[in-house]
This record gives structure tokens, sequence and C-alpha cells, in this order.
């Protein structure tokens, strides 16, 4: 019973306000959050399902840049909460609710603008989360170790090799999780007290009692030196003057018996490409599969995949790979490939290694290796892309790692040069 009321007094406030801008062309029309993800899915329905599965009825997304596509998603997708059994969702873009700004000015402010929503929720624990991750961790352990040590904040953190940790927030503890010193990206990240190899990097993840933050909060937004943010202000404030512990994600990483902890930051198209990829694997350490612990998204009404010829060099197969609802595998051969719903293709293609997103037209002859697509992108015949890196690179953006992404605007632009 105790579990269950921890979780009815909680709600999630998922930070889902940032481009991504490391993703390139992916979010020149969508947010991060809002970015397709492992065939179907939305990177931010990650978060959001963490929060259901954990037994969480009460979310909020604060949103900033180009919402509309995040938007409409969390409002088909998401749309199955009743308030009279006082359950929510609240979708809260940036809008003029203080006297004269509009926009968020860091992760902090985006709460505090909203406090009144907040307040009307009537919860007394409150869990922050970055909405552009790839994982699955049951809040319920995070929520209870956080009441059971009598902590003001509780910060999520990953245990990664010292020499990696630069690139995060850095917590150093002492040997019961006490937060001792919380460092923005250090040149020398400071060790776990049992191994002098690993650190602690903070995921983002913050747990607080409501009232506690509320008033945090507030006295942040009279201080006219802070950047209203939650890593950069609030967490090393706490760490100072109060009571910060550590709670570390392989306590409560959801996963099957001898999987690897998984958390993915896929904000480079370098790791969104690989980490997509990698679901195509014979056994893929993220389990989309588990059915006790489902990833909840939109569901287009669509009809099952496709595949059609048979003869040689004609024929439609997959191997290895990922085909969602609505494709049609018309004399292709698609080899560790994700196709997202909707993909088209045509006679004599060849995609391998591919992440193609929703609504893609591939036409005939085209041969695309290690590429990511763009959705509602339209292949020309005979396209040829991850053979010539060279040549690749006039049209498209081609990473260090050799992935090339393709959107439309590039191939109008190759077509009216060509």
């Amino acid at each position: 019973m105790e579990q269950k009321r921890l979780t009815h007094r909680s709600m999630v406030f998922v930070l889902a306000g940032g481009r991504g801008s490391r993703l390139k062309e992916l979010t020149d029309r969508r947010v991060k959050p809002a970015v397709y993800f492992g065939g179907k899915t939305r990177i931010i329905d990650f978060a959001l399902s963490n929060a259901l599965n954990s037994g969480i009825r009460k979310m909020a997304v604060a949103t900033q840049y180009k919402a509309h596509s995040l938007i409409r998603h969390l409002q088909r997708g998401w749309s199955f909460f009743r308030a009279e059994r006082n359950e929510f969702l609240d979708i809260l873009p940036a809008s003029q609710r203080s006297n004269n700004e509009s926009w968020y000015k860091g992760t902090a402010d985006a709460v505090t603008q909203n406090i009144d929503i907040v307040d009307s929720y009537g919860v007394d624990y409150v869990i922050i989360l970055a909405g552009d991750h790839i994982y699955k961790m049951d809040y319920e352990l995070m929520l209870r170790q956080h009441v059971d040590s009598g902590a003001d904040v509780t910060v999520g953190c990953l245990t990664v090799p010292r020499e990696e940790a630069s690139a995060f927030g850095v917590m150093a503890t002492d040997d019961t999780g006490r937060i001792t010193s919380f460092l923005e990206k250090p040149a020398d990240p400071p060790a776990t007290p049992e191994d002098s190899t690993k650190a602690l990097a903070s995921m983002g993840i913050y747990v607080f009692d409501w009232k506690f933050l509320r008033n945090l909060l507030q006295e942040d937004a009279q201080n006219a030196d802070s950047t209203n943010d939650f890593g950069h202000d609030l967490i090393p404030h706490i760490v100072k003057h109060g009571k910060a512990i550590a709670h570390r994600f392989d306590e409560s990483c959801v996963r099957n018996a001898d999987a690897p902890v998984y958390w993915k930051d896929v904000g480079t198209i370098d790791a969104f490409w690989e980490s997509n990829i990698d679901l195509t694997s014979f056994t893929p350490d993220l389990d989309l599969w588990d059915k006790n612990w489902p990833i909840w998204t939109y569901s287009e009404s669509v009809p099952p995949a496709k595949f059609i010829h048979d003869e040689r060099d004609r024929r439609g197969m997959a191997i290895s790979s990922m085909i969602s609802g609505g494709c049609i595998i018309s004399g292709t051969e698609v080899r560790n490939s994700s196709l997202f719903t909707n993909v088209h293709t045509n006679s004599y293609a060849v995609l391998d290694q591919a992440v193609v997103l929703p609504n893609v037209v591939v036409n005939r002859s085209a041969r695309l290796r290690q590429v990511v697509i763009d959705s509602g992108v339209i292949i020309p015949e005979g396209l040829v892309v991850g053979e010539d890196p060279t040549e690749d690179a006039r049209w498209f953006n081609v990473t260090e790692r050799g992935t090339t992404l393709i959107t439309q605007s590039m191939l109008d632009r190759r077509y009216k040069e060509l």
C-alpha cells in the first residue's frame, strides 16, 4: 500500500524544450524529444512511459522550441488520462506567464513559471525529467530512497568511466551516498568511493519534496546572478547548504536478467543511427518487447508490412531488420536496417544499415548504406549513398564516422544543381 501512496502523491515534470542542435537537420522541424526512435516511438515516450509504468498518473511537459510536432504527438498518443480519476498530462508551452518574459530562461525557470499549475496537482513530490534520453527506469525506487533518506533532493546518476565523465555534470559522494560536490563538466572528474576508475554522472533526473522545491524556485527567481537552471544553480546550492543524495541508476534500471544498464543520449547523428541499428541485433541491450514495461506511444492505424516480388535481384526481403506497419518492401533487399511506419521501397533497391523515418519513398535501384533518412523524403531512382564519402558530402550531411543524413531539402538542392 505504501508503494502506491508514494506514486499517487507524485508527479513528473518533463523538460522538453531544447532543440538538440547536434542532431543537425533532424531538429530543423521538430524539437529533440519529438524525434522518432525505435521504429515507431518518439524519444519523449521513454520518460513518459517510465512514469506511467512506475504508477505515476500526473504529468506535465514543458515545451519551447518548434513544439508543434511534439504537442501533436502528445495529444494523439497520450490523451488517455482521465481527469475524473485525478489523472493528467498537461502541455505547458512557453508563454507570457510572468511580467516581461515569454521564453523559459532555464530549466528551473520552466518550473517556476508554472508553480500555480503544479500547486493545482496537490502532490507531495515532484520528479524533474529530461525528455530526450532513451532508458527504462522505475521511478518508484528512486522516490522511496528520497523519502527514506530525508534528502532535500535526490539526483539520478550513471556510473561511467572517469575518462568519459568530463562530458557530464559529475558528483562526488561520501560512503553514505550524500553528494559532497557537484561539478559541471570537470577536467578531472572525482571518482566514486569504491572505484577510482569510475565517476557518477548526472542524468538530469531530480526528486524533490514540492514544498521545498517551491520555496527554492521562488528564492532563485529573485537572484539576479542565477541562470535559473537546476544543474548550474539549484543543485550546487543544495549540495552546499542542504542534503543532496545520489541515486544510482543501476538500482532502478528496468532490464532483463544479465542485461547491461541501458541509458543513451541520442544527441548526435552517429549516436542516433547506432542506437537504432543496435535494436536490430539478435538480443539488443534495450528490450522493446518487454510486456511488463511497455513503451507507450501513438499508434497509427496502418496495415501490416508487406513484402512482394521473388525474383533474382528483385526480391522483397528483410534480414536482421525492424519493419514497421504500413511498409511495402517491393523487390528491395533490406539488411540490418530500421524502417519506420509507411516506408515504401521499390524494385532493385538495397538498404543496408539504414534508419528510415516515416513516410519515406525509396525509388528503384537506389543503394543506401549507413544512412539516416528524414521523414517524408522521396529518394530518387538510382541514388547511391554510402559508397563514395566525398561525393556524398557534396550534397548531404556526412559525419566523421561515415553516417549520412539525408533530408528532402538536401535532395532538392542536389536536383537543382545537377
